[in-house]
């Protein structure tokens, strides 16, 4: 839906709200906000809102801390679970004081890539993305504890899934923002769950993940739930994912999809899963960016390991979905639900707009079950993994040219030093298996 100043204006007044939260992303993916009383609502919408970028997490030093935010009119909407004193929020692009996009902005970044693509001739890259989330307890402080909410499979329904509840609130109140849900169920590992959400565009798709990941940990606190997107919160069950279906279009045209080709595959949408596949091992520290994300990608718990493709086999990295026509796309199926959306699907963008300028040559499917194949069989197929752990996957990134430009000299420099930190201190702290292992033993 499409707002402009007076609308906004007019709604805020009808509907009593009281205060706005102007929202955006920082560098690791979390959703910040400034908050203002609905007296500074006109101010705001006219790009005049400054905030103190010094202070978030891979944005600006503290002498050149002054930044805009500039609200995006059709993220208008007001929360749906506060009736009294009503909240509305905007998501905002980042402004430097000069009035030129900064170059550190995750969702500028987004748009970069997507400038890119129009150049190209593809006017819209579509997005329908599947996150998956795990409910867990709440102690009488309600700080999360490791006790699950059910012990349901894939598909169970209640008593089995007693996250039921939660789960149809959480889609009850999406759908009040506009969300058009297509599915919802029990995820394969107990107290997991998805919800699964209309495709957009990609500034749009992204924009949503970030709401949907607000709403589910709104609506499971008033359930005394506490929801993580965390890759990997529990040993010996499957993680979490965020599979990005994704096509581009040109018009109303899918750019993806040949009549002519056995599969319904153009060699567009060959050339971009060739670029995928190259660069997927360089782009893997953005779509898998924590030192727990790496936990999930191993052998035997459906997360894709391995770089490759297929129509017809879900433990390769690239899967081809059924639908064709309009719906013709390609599934990524590692990124997982800690990543920054925005920066997340740039880069996953410019790999494949690499593979197209490029006219990389599609490898051939892998339509065998790759999880049983040997580490030799593998080779012999040409089938790499992805990195085993967050320091493999920094070097993978900072060596690859393409994914460096597609998140710009800042945003690259600032993320490689957070995860760096974030490296060193998980290497450098003693856990509780070694002591478990080690502390009678020697």
């Amino acid at each position: 839906m499409s707002f402009t100043k007076d609308d906004i204006m007019r709604i805020a007044k009808e509907k009593n709200v009281r205060f706005i939260r102007l929202q955006f992303t920082d560098l690791l993916g979390t959703i910040k906000n400034v908050e203002i009383p609905v007296s500074q609502l006109e101010k705001a919408l006219d790009n005049k809102m400054m905030f103190d970028g010094s202070s978030i997490e891979g944005y600006v030093r503290i002498e050149e801390s002054d930044m805009y935010l500039f609200p995006d009119l059709d993220t208008w909407l007001i929360y749906p679970w506060v009736t009294e004193d009503r909240i509305a929020r905007l998501i905002c692009d980042v402004y430097m004081p000069d009035g030129t996009p900064f170059q550190g902005d995750p969702r500028g970044i987004l748009k970069r890539a997507l400038k890119e693509a129009e150049e190209m001739g593809y006017t819209t890259m579509n997005v329908g993305p599947e996150p998956e989330f795990f409910l867990f307890k709440t102690d009488e402080k309600g700080n999360p504890t490791l006790e699950l909410n059910d012990q349901g499979g894939y598909f169970d329904l209640a008593p089995t899934d007693l996250g039921e509840n939660c789960r149809r609130e959480i889609v009850l109140t999406l759908e009040d923002m506009g969300f058009e849900i297509e599915a919802s169920h029990h995820e394969v590992a107990p107290g997991q769950h998805e919800i699964d959400f209309k495709y957009a565009n990609a500034i749009k798709a992204a924009d949503q993940i970030q709401t949907f990941k607000l709403v589910v940990k709104t609506i499971a606190r008033q359930h005394g739930l506490h929801a993580t997107f965390m890759a990997k919160p529990l040993y010996g069950v499957n993680g979490s994912g965020m599979h990005c279906h994704q096509s581009l279009f040109n018009g109303k045209t899918n750019m993806f999809y040949d009549e002519s080709d056995k599969l319904g595959l153009s060699e567009t949408a060959r050339q971009y899963m060739a670029g995928i596949l190259k660069h997927a091992r360089g782009f893997a520290a953005i779509t898998n960016p924590t030192v727990n994300s790496y936990k999930r990608l191993v052998p035997g718990y459906e997360a894709p390991c391995y770089v490759a493709w297929s129509a017809s086999n879900r433990s390769p990295m690239i899967r081809i979905p059924a639908s064709r026509g309009l719906g013709t796309r390609v599934e990524v199926r590692n990124p997982d639900p800690a990543a920054n959306p925005y920066l997340s699907l740039a880069v996953m963008l410019k790999a494949g707009l690499d593979g197209i300028k490029n006219k990389m040559e599609l490898p051939a499917p892998t339509d065998r079950n790759i999880y049983v194949m040997s580490e030799e069989e593998r080779i012999a197929e040409g089938i790499p993994s992805l990195p085993s752990d967050l320091r493999e996957a920094l070097t993978e990134l900072v060596n690859d040219e393409v994914i460096c430009s597609a998140l710009g000299e800042h945003a690259l420099t600032h993320f490689y030093e957070l995860k760096e930190i974030e490296w060193d201190m998980y290497r450098t702290q003693v856990h509780q298996w070694e002591r478990d292992q080690y502390i009678t033993l020697y």
